[in-house]
């Protein structure tokens, strides 16, 4: 009978030490605390030195460093650069031991926090968990942990689910929250609502009044850094996002819609546009306005307006994209005269004088020239103010009407109600009945092309609704900036002509025919 004998093993699998072996093991502590308040400060500065303490004070364990992060949520390891580092050194094999607080102080994701676990035991790191009393090299460790885990993670879930819920409490209730930090011209006031912060909205009513003067987003950023004014973020370069984001944002004009965006996922804490899923909330008058609702709403519609005419907005004047040809329709552009001679000029000309077959006839303009004839128009025009705000109020009472389009909405919704349900009946009955397959598709198509055909109407006449809205609302912001100006004009005004006028059509004969707003057409020569 053949003789064994066992060789005893010397390097432990798990740790690759010699079993027998008095080397020190080399560890380290994590901490991490989840937010950036100042309680919390206290208690991220208390585990530092607790691990360092600890650590040290065992004969057997050599102190490597306390790694840690501050103000970073558990729920993924996307964004923590201490866990990330102590990891990176772990698996170049800097240390041999991780000690930490708990489960949920290492990780709240259950896949990363195991994925991790097993990555770190292949290249011998164990890691010991203070409150769950935890080995991972322990035999039930791995088994622990996955339930701890776990339970963690449904901790997560939990807590967002409460905040969010809390979150959609304040919104309901009209309360605004703004992050002030970043938020130009506002700050907490004591009453906890957004207080008006003077200096700050100056800046912020300065911009408004550049838009409506004609500048671009580009424009605003370039004149905002020539007179070194910071960004809301504190820096010396300003972004287009920034101006736009000021300038289309309600709560410069005292109103806030709460809720824009929602959490999608609470692991990765992913955000996204709200398009619906959950409610929104809009609140009128929820803290102090810097803008006055109609200038905001002036600056909401010259947005619409340069977004029709895609890039034929320049910003280089206020005149840019109103001036319109009477032979081909195309806009006016701003040419040079004489650049290199002392009668060098100014002028603005169709765009298109040359480019057809027949060229235009209409004639060059200056600056000057439509400026003057434009306060004559505005000055004729505002003789006749009581009859033109009589008309428009009119007008609006035409167009919010809606008892025959209602009908028919209602009509046609019922009709793409009625044919639905047919074409389900009738793929239920080819699903159960024998029949004829070349009748049965005849059938289908028919109540097919019978419901697309009532949708196309629907969908006309839900547009056609919101259309003649969005004209009440352009005409009721009208009327409102007609009261408000002046009955004479007696100088040019960047603004006025921004908020008043639509187009100004040059004629060959060199009138022009102001076109305003709510469409009363003045010529002047």
């Amino acid at each position: 009978m053949p003789k064994v004998t066992m060789i005893p093993a010397t390097i432990n699998p798990l740790t690759h030490l010699p079993s027998m072996a008095t080397q020190k093991r080399r560890v380290a502590g994590y901490a991490r605390v989840s937010t950036d308040s100042d309680e919390q400060a206290t208690s991220y500065e208390a585990q530092v030195d607790y691990y360092t303490k600890l650590i040290r004070s065992k004969p057997d364990w050599e102190f490597v460093k306390v790694y840690t992060d501050a103000g970073i949520s558990g729920c993924n390891t996307k964004y923590r650069e201490g866990f990330k580092e102590m990891i990176a050194d772990a698996l170049a094999g800097k240390i041999d031991l991780i000690v930490t607080k708990s489960v949920s102080r290492f990780a709240r994701n259950t896949v990363d926090s195991l994925s991790t676990i097993r990555k770190l035991k292949e290249h011998g790191t164990e890691c010991f968990f203070q409150k769950e009393n935890i080995y991972t090299f322990d035999g039930k460790g791995e088994l622990l942990i996955t339930i701890m885990s776990s339970l963690a993670q449904e901790e997560s879930r939990s807590i967002s689910e409460n905040i969010t819920w809390g979150q959609r409490k304040s919104f309901s209730d009209g309360k605004v929250h703004l992050p002030y930090k970043r938020f130009l011209g506002y700050e907490k006031g004591e009453d906890g609502r957004p207080a008006i912060v003077e200096d700050e909205a100056r800046i912020v009513r300065l911009i408004y009044r550049l838009f409506l003067e004609g500048k671009t987003q580009a424009g605003i950023c370039k004149y905002m850094e020539d007179l070194d004014i910071p960004s809301p973020g504190g820096k010396e370069k300003w972004s287009k996002s920034t101006v736009t984001s000021i300038l289309q944002n309600e709560k410069y004009k005292g109103d806030a819609l709460l809720q824009k965006t929602f959490t999608v996922d609470f692991l990765e804490k992913k955000m996204k546009p709200n398009e619906g899923e959950v409610p929104q909330y809009y609140v009128e008058g929820s803290h102090p306005a810097i803008i006055e609702p109609d200038e905001w709403e002036q600056v909401q519609a010259e947005f619409a307006r340069r977004k029709s005419l895609g890039r034929a907005y320049s910003g280089k004047s206020v005149l840019s994209a109103k001036l319109v040809c009477e032979d081909c329709g195309a806009f006016f552009g701003s040419k040079v005269w004489h650049s290199n001679s002392r009668y060098r000029r100014t002028i603005w000309q169709c765009n298109g004088k040359f480019t057809n077959e027949e060229h235009c006839h209409t004639p060059a303009v200056d600056t000057e020239t439509v400026q003057q004839l434009f306060i004559k128009a505005y000055n004729l025009m505002m003789q006749d103010r009581g009859h033109i705000i009589k008309d428009c109020e009119e007008w609006r009472q035409k167009l919010m009407d809606f008892g025959t389009l209602d009908v028919d909405i209602e009509r046609q919704l019922e009709e793409t109600h009625v044919v639905a349900e047919l074409v389900k009946a009738a793929v239920k009955e080819n699903a159960s009945t024998a029949q004829s397959q070349e009748a049965y598709i005849k059938k289908y198509e028919a109540l097919t092309q019978r419901y697309e055909k009532a949708a196309a109407e629907l969908e006309r006449l839900q547009a056609l609704r919101t259309s003649r809205s969005q004209q009440d609302k352009k005409m009721a912001l009208y009327i409102r900036t007609l009261k408000k100006q002046p009955e004479v004009m007696h100088e040019w005004d960047d603004t006025i002509w921004t908020v008043m006028i639509e187009k100004a059509v040059v004629h060959r004969s060199g009138e022009i025919t102001f076109v305003f707003q709510n469409g009363t057409e003045i010529r002047v020569n």
